[in-house]
């Protein structure tokens, strides 16, 4: 089913592998899949957050004008991560490729155990809120009411959010 263009805002992350290249397959792949690309941060390197044994991450965040309802971009999402070769063991674990979707315009999405949005998480992590604020700083998280940049400023999390 196609609705009228929504934005919506992902995180790419990869700690296995080729990790830029992957990144930029799973974008090529969001082009051809999902929508529309048509902002794309820096990359950034974080240390592993939730669960710290394991390789650094690259991030960036993606914004991409859909026509699909979020539950639609969550399977398309899912489906690129397979096809890059992600396999599920655990939970904050290392991987190939991961996407989260974090925002799908400015929606309010609570299906439980399969999609919460904007990403329940997202106003804690600053591996999220450092290229995201990059590219879409002045939208409003919908369940906040405050402006991306905004929460970055006040966040907590000291983690190293590097732009490589």
């Amino acid at each position: 089913m196609l609705l009228d263009r929504q934005t919506v805002y992902l995180l790419l992350g990869s700690n296995l592998g080729e990790r830029r290249q992957l990144i930029t397959d799973a974008i090529d792949y969001l082009e051809k899949e999902v929508g529309v690309v048509k902002g794309i941060s820096s990359f950034y390197e974080t240390a592993a957050w939730g669960k710290e044994d394991q390789p650094s991450f690259l991030n960036i965040a993606v914004e991409v004008e859909t026509r699909f309802p979020a539950e639609e971009v969550l399977e398309k999402i899912l489906s690129i991560e397979k096809e890059l070769g992600r396999i599920r063991h655990e939970k904050w674990g290392a991987r190939l490729i991961d996407i989260d979707l974090i925002l799908y315009g400015n929606e309010i999405i609570d299906i439980p155990g399969r999609l919460q949005v904007p990403h329940p998480q997202m106003q804690y992590r600053k591996f999220v809120l450092v290229p995201l604020t990059e590219i879409a700083g002045n939208v409003v998280h919908p369940v906040l009411g405050v402006e991306i940049s905004e929460i970055l400023k006040s966040l907590a999390d000291n983690l190293p959010v590097i732009k490589v």
